[in-house]
């Protein structure tokens, strides 16, 4: 019963050949291509205006040098975006509960972060290992603690995500398997089971939304501090 839990979890497969590559694409082919018509339908407006909210509340806090990376940091927060809804969805593999993924997302871009602050200013980035006024026999204790909490910057983006939406999942299987036995048993407490169901299904909506912000915008912060 345990194990069943988690069958959710696996990566789909068809004749031993793992699925979740199309699990990731096809989320972006849901998205419309803008077009060169002046006068457009009410998705492809609807999509230039969250695009627009998206890009312009990630590139406020920086500075024009790291206005470079908005079509980076957009596509991200939408391909995170469509992936956690879509995986809300009866029957539907969530890519983003596996951390080999997140990692795979968040390591990189973390790492270009941090490259790109040794490269256009070593002084200050190095800077930050140490603080400034430290007395001398700490220096050694504060930069291995200072450097610690720089490496684990991409492992925390990718196991917030992992277990918020993990968490999520397992939750909702839970209380829905609870109102699926009661029916027969108990058919009021099997309603206000399913009424609880439906008000966690909206939170979920909402933290797979946050989770896909809070995901960009930590590497967005981590820009920052590099510019």
């Amino acid at each position: 019963m345990n194990l069943s839990f988690f069958d959710q979890f696996t990566t789909p497969s068809l004749l031993g050949i793992p699925l979740i590559l199309i699990a990731m694409l096809f989320p972006t082919l849901l998205i419309p291509s803008p077009n060169n018509r002046w006068i457009t339908n009410r998705l492809s407006t609807i999509q230039s205006w969250l695009l627009h909210l998206i890009t312009k509340q990630l590139m406020i806090p920086l500075n024009k040098k790291s206005h470079k990376w908005a079509m980076i940091l957009t596509s991200l927060m939408t391909l995170l975006l469509t992936i956690n809804l879509l995986g809300l969805l009866p029957y539907t593999f969530t890519p983003t509960t596996q951390l080999s993924m997140n990692m795979a997302l968040a390591f990189p871009l973390w790492l270009a972060t941090f490259l790109t602050g040794l490269r256009t200013q070593p002084s200050i980035s190095l800077g930050h290992l140490l603080p400034e006024g430290t007395p001398t026999p700490l220096i050694p204790a504060l930069i291995l603690i200072e450097t610690t909490s720089l490496l684990i910057r991409p492992l925390a983006l990718g196991v917030r995500l992992t277990a918020n939406l993990t968490a999520g999942h397992l939750l909702i299987q839970l209380i829905s398997t609870a109102a699926i036995a009661l029916l027969p048993i108990m058919p009021t407490i099997s309603l206000l089971t399913t009424s609880i169901l439906m008000l966690l299904t909206l939170l979920e909506v909402a933290v797979a939304m946050i989770q896909a912000y809070v995901f960009v915008l930590l590497l967005s912060l981590y820009l920052q501090e590099n510019t």
